[in-house]
C-alpha cells in the first residue's frame, strides 16, 4: 500500500502518520527526516542539500526528488510506504509519478486531512511545551495540570516564537497556494480521499482513515 498524506500545518498529520504506519506496517517517509539523515551521513545529496540549508535557502526540487528516489528503492519500501511532506507542488507530483513508474510502483491513496483555518490557528497558537521534559500541551485541548505547570513539576511552559497568529496565517496562505492545485491533481486520478478534521478528535479522525482501508 503506497500512501501520500497531505494536510495543513497543525492538521494532525504527525499523529495520524504514526498510527497509519503501525496499522498497515509500512515505513513513513518524511522529507525533513531524509534531509537530516543525508546531511548527517554526508552523502553526495546530503552535502549538496547542506549548502542550501546553511545559506538559509530552500533545498531545490532536484535534490529532494533525488533523496525520495533513493529512499523508495530501499528494501523496506518493497511492500509499501507513506510519504509525509512530499510532494508539495504539482511539479513535484508529476516528477514523483515518473520515479514510481520507473520502480513499477503507483500511489494507492492520497489522504487529505482537511481542517478549517480558524481551528488551525487556534490549535497552533495554543500550543505550549515544557522546556525540561518536552511534554506538549494545549491551552484548550490538552491543558497542563495547572497554569504554566508541567506534569514533571517544571513551572514555565514555553511558546514557540513562530506559533504566533500572524506567522500561522502566512504558513496557511503558502500551504493553500501549493496544495490546492495538488489536491485537484490527485482528484483527477480518483486518488484523493478527504478526511474532515474540523471539530474532531484524533481518535475520530483515525477511525475514518481506517474505514478507507476497510480495517
Amino acid at each position: 500500500m503506497n500512501i501520500i498524506l497531505l494536510g495543513p500545518p497543525g492538521a494532525g498529520k504527525g499523529t495520524q502518520a504514526k498510527q497509519i504506519v503501525d496499522l498497515v506496517s509500512i515505513p513513513q517517509i518524511s522529507t525533513g527526516d531524509m534531509l537530516r539523515v543525508a546531511v548527517n551521513k554526508e552523502t553526495k545529496l546530503g552535502l549538496e542539500a547542506k549548502q542550501f540549508m546553511d545559506n538559509g535557502q530552500l533545498v531545490p526540487d532536484s535534490v529532494v526528488i533525488g533523496l525520495v528516489k533513493e529512499r523508495l528503492f530501499e528494501s523496506d519500501c518493497d511492500n509499501g510506504f507513506m510519504l509525509d511532506g512530499f510532494p508539495r507542488t504539482v511539479k513535484q507530483a508529476e516528477t514523483l509519478d515518473s520515479v514510481l513508474k520507473e520502480a513499477s510502483k503507483h500511489i494507492d491513496y492520497v489522504i487529505l486531512l482537511d481542517v478549517d483555518d480558524n481551528e488551525i490557528v487556534e490549535r497552533i497558537t495554543g500550543r505550549r511545551t515544557c522546556p525540561k521534559c518536552g511534554a506538549i500541551y494545549h491551552l484548550k485541548y490538552n491543558k497542563p495540570p495547572a497554569e504554566d505547570l508541567c506534569n514533571c513539576g517544571h513551572k514555565g511552559l514555553s511558546h514557540r516564537a513562530d506559533d504566533n497568529k500572524e506567522t500561522v496565517i502566512n504558513r496557511l496562505d503558502a500551504y493553500h497556494k501549493q496544495t490546492s492545485p495538488l489536491s485537484d491533481y490527485y482528484r483527477e486520478f480518483n486518488l484523493l480521499k478527504t478526511i474532515k478534521g474540523t471539530g474532531k478528535s484524533p481518535v475520530q479522525v483515525f477511525e475514518e482513515i481506517k474505514e478507507l482501508f476497510s480495517l
